[in-house]
């Protein structure tokens, strides 16, 4: 019994500390990188330097604290879409793209002159969620009526929606000598809090609540029941009378939209323009990351974007601290790997209870 007993609380506890002890050894890892890559430095001095810089970048000031939660608002939300694709059983590749296009159809929208901001905004807004969620659409329903990888699909979605949006910067939306759209009307903006000199925006707390609402969604309501079921096994959910393909279709447009929503504040919040795109922007990719250190919890993800957040904005700082830019992608990296890990843990869990079934037999 007492055996039963702490394998529980092992399962019970695994979900919470499997991220925590990822997360410290991906910074271990990435501390004995810098120690080795730095000369004449102490491991003590090296240590200070590493997590000063980190402090520094991301929490010295009001400007840093705002820059913190600028690269933290676009990953909440691309975190909550590969979340909520996640629990689906799908894996929606295409965040990226879906954010892309939102953006310009953000940026376009955002041009339109002569409305008042309380109908400018939501116009965006909705406009934004809806490019992203028919992004999305087109692989979910190849997926559900053909069975077509997702995958593949998402992923050479991006590539055109990379090169789409450029093509409208270049021409619809071209402005000479100049490599962006014109700044959207000031009746899109979304009101910066901390006054205009920061760009920290209300994005931010439209961001948390999406997260609490995409956690009650998914937990308390029948359709978030019928996704999470579709994940667990599609076949058996389907055979219990929920309909499969309505549920792939449903989970990448919702997925899809929330990409969309991601662009939208993106363009309304801190750029105020669509710019080039030489390579991706990257969040929804890092998307990824943050839903995965978040175990697919939607109220994980915001606490998660947080450090992925702070990490992506302590970059530059960190170079000119002598530590090498690239050192937050490998902590990314290391904290990806280790939760993977955890697919270990419960195969060796698994193991100890046919173990103990057979001692009992």
């Amino acid at each position: 019994m007492a055996n039963k007993d702490q394998s529980r609380n092992l399962e019970r506890f695994l979900p919470l500390v499997t991220p925590l002890v990822s997360l410290a050894l991906a910074l271990l890892i990435s501390l004995f990188i810098v120690y080795y890559t730095i000369p004449n430095l102490t491991f003590g001095a090296t240590t200070k330097l590493f997590f000063k810089s980190l402090f520094d970048a991301n929490f010295k000031d009001t400007r840093a604290v705002s820059d913190f939660l600028v690269n933290t608002t676009p990953l909440i939300f691309t975190g909550l879409a590969h979340c909520l694709a996640f629990r689906s059983g799908l894996f929606n590749i295409g965040v990226e793209g879906q954010f892309t296009v939102a953006a310009i159809t953000a940026a376009a929208i955002g041009l339109i002159p002569g409305l008042p901001f309380f109908i400018h905004i939501p116009l965006v807004i909705l406009g934004a969620v809806a490019a992203g969620a028919l992004w999305a659409f087109i692989p979910g329903f190849f997926k559900a009526t053909r069975g077509t990888n997702e995958v593949v699909n998402t992923i050479m979605m991006n590539y055109i929606a990379m090169h789409l949006y450029n093509y409208i910067i270049r021409h619809p939306l071209h402005i000479p000598n100049t490599v962006a759209t014109k700044t959207i009307e000031p009746s899109a903006f979304l009101w910066r809090f901390l006054g205009d000199r920061y760009r920290v925006n209300f994005g931010l707390f439209l961001a948390l609540g999406i997260g609490i609402l995409v956690w009650y969604f998914l937990t308390k309501t029948k359709l978030g029941y019928e996704l999470r079921a579709t994940g667990l096994n599609m076949y058996a959910a389907e055979y219990g009378g929920i309909n499969r393909k309505k549920g792939i279709i449903v989970a990448m447009v919702l997925s899809g939209a929330l990409a969309g929503m991601a662009g939208a504040v993106q363009i309304m919040g801190p750029e105020h323009s669509a710019k080039e795109l030489a390579a991706f922007a990257g969040f929804g990719f890092n998307g990824i990351a943050v839903a995965l250190l978040a175990k697919s919890n939607p109220l994980g993800v915001l606490f998660s974007a947080m450090l992925f957040g702070a990490l992506i904005n302590a970059g530059p700082y960190m170079q000119i601290m002598g530590i090498s830019k690239d050192l937050g992608y490998i902590i990314q990296a290391l904290v990806i790997l280790f939760v993977a890990a955890d697919y270990v843990w419960k195969i060796l869990l698994d193991k100890k209870k046919k173990m103990e079934v057979k001692k009992h037999e």
